[in-house]
């Protein structure tokens, strides 16, 4: 199937929209303010796109709203759910006991990537990064314990000062880390239908951007394998923002620019939900050629929308001001022309969702 159909014309419950599923193939810019229905849409979409294509679909999850993927609502047609049920759908947690492990191997970070983890300089911690660039660690062997041992050991003042680095920033001490167990690129690279990161139940701050970071960067070094998938990153600012602070976050930053640039031709196409596109770094969102708009207020993010996003035009864009729930504004190349659109039904249950105020006699969940 080419089409997927996402919802009805806002006005006419009676004309079904659809998307060009194959124009997936290019980046996308998901966009709503909170309380516009914004994740709820974007799971009526990946949903359709689970149930009526071959699309491998890889989501990187902070706040475990689409951990039900692999469930179907009591709701659900008898069809749609015998089709998900068919569905190879893996679920990776962060919070322990809970779910598949989500987990990666500290090995397989580029030595970049290492580097920005332990917060290294190639110019001003020259003798520490240059033991790290020569480092000839196994994983079928490597234990942090031994490693580290093996520095202070060593009696070279380099390795002495990287081993109370690692040992004082206390990261490999991180729940993140395989420590000899598989590493979720492992099924990555076995392409289910879809994998979702649920990324928000870390210990660490820091361990759930690095665990975004060893995934991109594992699917960047394999690009020339050319085989499609879909990158969704849900509340994409905490991931690519235009002014990130730390080594890791700039890392993480530059390894998603390099793949909304030049990503597109290897079968690396992403999909970014966010609340504002002053969100995103901009040589991200230049690249998205799909636009899917649920309701802005600010000025300043309508003029910005319009201008990126040119072929939605003005009048269109500025209307998603008066959106209500669940109405959405599509363009791009994955619809004909520019769509006003009433958001269908979840054929699953979204994960998170507003906590709701206590009221006087009223249960309080």
């Amino acid at each position: 199937m080419t089409e997927v159909t996402i919802g009805s014309v806002l006005g006419d419950a009676e004309a079904p929209v659809r998307l060009d599923a194959r124009r997936f193939n290019r980046h996308t810019f998901w966009c709503g303010q909170s309380g516009s229905g914004k994740t709820y849409a974007l799971g009526v979409v990946l949903e359709q796109l689970l149930l009526h294509t071959e699309l491998p679909i890889l989501i990187l999850d902070p706040n475990a709203d689409f951990v039900h993927l692999p469930e179907a609502r009591e709701t659900a047609s008898a069809e749609d759910a015998q089709r998900l049920a068919e569905t190879d759908i893996r679920v990776f947690r962060s919070s322990a006991g809970v779910g598949e492990p989500l987990h990666v191997r500290y090995l397989d970070l580029s030595t970049a990537s290492k580097a920005a983890l332990l917060q290294l300089d190639p110019i001003a911690d020259a003798d520490e990064y240059n033991v790290l660039l020569h480092s000839d660690e196994r994983a079928e062997t490597f234990s942090a314990a031994e490693m580290l041992a093996r520095l202070r050991g060593s009696g070279d003042p380099g390795q002495v000062r990287l081993a109370k680095r690692i040992d004082n920033l206390e990261v490999l001490r991180w729940d993140l880390w395989s420590r000899g167990e598989s590493s979720v690129v492992d099924v990555i690279d076995e392409r289910p239908r879809g994998t979702v990161l649920d990324l928000g139940g870390f210990t660490h701050p820091a361990e759930s951007k690095v665990a975004a970071l060893a995934v991109l960067e594992h699917l960047w070094a394999r690009r020339e394998e050319r085989r499609p998938i879909l990158i969704v990153i849900d509340e994409a600012h905490n991931l690519c923002s235009p002014h990130p602070r730390t080594d890791v976050e700039r890392a993480l930053t530059e390894q998603l620019v390099q793949i909304a640039a030049e990503g597109r031709k290897f079968g690396l196409w992403l999909l970014l939900s966010t609340q504002r596109p002053t969100k995103i770094h901009p040589n991200v969102l230049s690249q998205c050629d799909n636009l899917g708009l649920m309701r802005v207020n600010a000025p300043r993010d309508l003029l910005e929308l319009s201008e990126v996003f040119g072929f939605a035009g003005e009048e269109e864009v500025r209307r998603s001001a008066s959106f209500g729930l669940g109405q959405a504004l599509f363009a791009g190349g994955f619809v004909a022309e520019p769509t006003f659109v009433q958001m269908g039904e979840r054929v699953t249950e979204e994960g998170g969702g507003d906590v709701r105020v206590p009221l006087r006699g009223t249960p309080s969940a």
